[in-house]
């Protein structure tokens, strides 16, 4: 079970949170999600598009993938509001995700993350996730990626 923010609800997307969605991905600079992207994502059963309300607004989401036949899970996308960030949305965000990926009966989550994006990075170390490589030029900018992943069963390393 994800931990409990007050205030803070989790949920499924809906398609009535698509220009929500919209405005949230706007504050970021490039590789932003589509509007074609995020509804086919909340219709794909190998998708979990899930957001995070704070007070009623859209303060963040999360999106996972759980492809048939894969013991790994990845997730693609997670995002904060600048204005909510540092009140723990990304870690309650992502705890989610890993027990949906948990239920889902995957081992392991995997994802990339920008290698100048320092707070981001420095949530997933505090989350148990090791570093696996870099992938140059991964972004549509030229900037590298990091991928980590993090063991979902406490028994394996």
């Amino acid at each position: 079970m994800a931990p409990e923010k007050p205030g803070v609800a989790l949920r499924d997307a809906r398609s009535c949170d698509l220009e929500r969605l919209l405005a949230l991905e706007a504050m970021f600079p490039g590789d932003r999600l589509s509007a074609r992207q995020f509804r086919r994502h909340l219709s794909s059963p190998t998708a979990r598009l899930r957001v995070a309300e704070f007070d009623g607004a859209l303060a963040g989401y999360a999106l996972l993938f759980v492809r048939r036949g894969s013991a790994v899970a990845r997730l693609y996308s997670i995002a904060v509001d600048p204005a909510q960030r540092g009140a723990g949305l990304g870690a309650l965000l992502l705890a989610d995700v890993e027990q949906l990926a948990r239920n889902a009966g995957r081992g392991i989550l995997r994802l990339e993350v920008r290698a100048d994006n320092v707070a981001a990075i420095a949530l997933y170390r505090r989350a148990g996730y090791r570093e696996q490589g870099r992938i140059p030029g991964y972004y549509e900018d030229g900037c590298d990626a990091l991928r980590f992943d993090k063991a979902l069963d406490e028994s394996r390393p």
